[in-house]
């Protein structure tokens, strides 16, 4: 087994690790709210009153920070080892995922573990399992 140096990249992993999970906690103590990107979302879907606000906002602010590490740090290409096709079925797979596990990752795995919620555990377990066996079935048994 080979491993792939040129990504293996621990302080960025690490610095980007403490910077959600720093969000993660902020979000949560300041709004009393769960930082789950697909509940953030699927608000905008849904509106109530006096929600859209900071919903929106979170939105652009993603939707924005690429661009403004573009400016800062310049152009990168990002690697991905699939087809268009893939990543739409990837994507769909992963959005009616969240929607039977009632959350995403970062619900889940970051917001929902850091609270001991054992319906947390089972869903990032689950999330994580299927994740592993995919890889293992795509690059070793049917590559």
């Amino acid at each position: 087994m080979l491993i792939d140096w040129t990504h293996f990249t621990p302080w960025a992993a690490l610095a980007g690790g403490v910077l959600l999970g720093l969000a993660s906690a902020l979000f949560v103590l300041l709004n009393g709210r769960i930082l789950g990107i697909s509940g953030i979302v699927g608000g905008l879907l849904r509106p109530r009153a006096g929600d859209m606000g900071w919903r929106l906002a979170f939105v652009l602010g993603m939707l924005v920070a690429p661009g403004l590490y573009w400016l800062m740090v310049g152009p990168t290409q990002p690697r991905i080892d699939a087809n268009w096709g893939m990543v739409v079925i990837a994507g769909l797979l992963v959005g009616v995922g969240t929607r039977y596990g009632s959350g995403c990752t970062s619900g889940h795995g970051v917001c929902g573990l850091s609270r001991m919620s054992p319906r947390s555990l089972v869903a990032t377990l689950a999330f994580m399992g299927a994740g592993f066996v995919t890889v293992f079935l795509i690059r070793h048994a049917l590559a």
